[in-house]
């Protein structure tokens, strides 16, 4: 799948594209998005709640978020049931067309947002300590997107800069090929594949 084998590389968080939300009611730093120039298919990226508000709905969408920073996040969804996500990096997976409100328990959070077109794509997300080492192993329909949570990483062989807690880096799909990445840290890790070869 093309839009799986967009070039490897780092995104310093930096870098990350700050928007208003679909409904105007928060923020989004924008990580990754595939294809960048049309309808994408997969979207990473960090939420800014700063007040309780409606999620914007994304029909044929997978989502899954991670509570990065803040007290918690309360999801209220339209069909009575509610999930709180606590931290440290508590997590949950919900269809994009779901009618939500999201709460704060107190006061602002950040949010990580994967989402992925479901009739095309598959994510399978991990929340991971790295101490050490850590291989990530890239083939034709497997690509793989490593947001460092905490901690510093680096390469190795220096084939991508190093990372930087909140940085991503793309791991495209392609020719097998072994990611060594080395530090000490925390981090989410995604793998995609397209639903054909899931």
């Amino acid at each position: 799948m093309e839009l799986l084998n967009s070039p490897s590389r780092v995104i310093p968080s930096a870098d990350y594209h700050r928007e208003r939300w679909r409904n105007g009611l928060g923020w989004t730093r924008e990580i990754l998005r595939l294809p960048e120039q049309s309808d994408w298919q997969l979207r990473l990226s960090i939420a800014e709640i700063e007040q309780d508000a409606a999620f914007s709905a994304f029909p044929g969408v997978e989502r899954e978020l991670v509570l990065l920073q803040g007290e918690g996040l309360r999801l209220r969804f339209a069909d009575g049931r509610c999930e709180t996500l606590l931290p440290p990096y508590q997590r949950l997976r919900f269809a994009g067309e779901a009618e939500i409100t999201g709460e704060l328990v107190d006061g602002y959070t950040q949010d990580f947002n994967l989402m992925w077109r479901r009739d095309a794509l598959q994510a399978e997300l991990l929340h991971r300590p790295l101490v050490g080492n850590m291989l990530f192993f890239t083939e034709p329909q497997a690509a793989w997107a490593i947001h460092l949570l905490a901690g510093q990483a680096v390469f190795e062989g220096d084939v991508l800069p190093a990372m930087a807690a909140g940085d991503t880096a793309w791991l495209a799909a392609g020719e097998r090929t072994r990611f060594a990445l080395n530090g000490g840290g925390e981090l989410l890790a995604i793998r995609v594949t397209p639903v054909a070869a899931a």
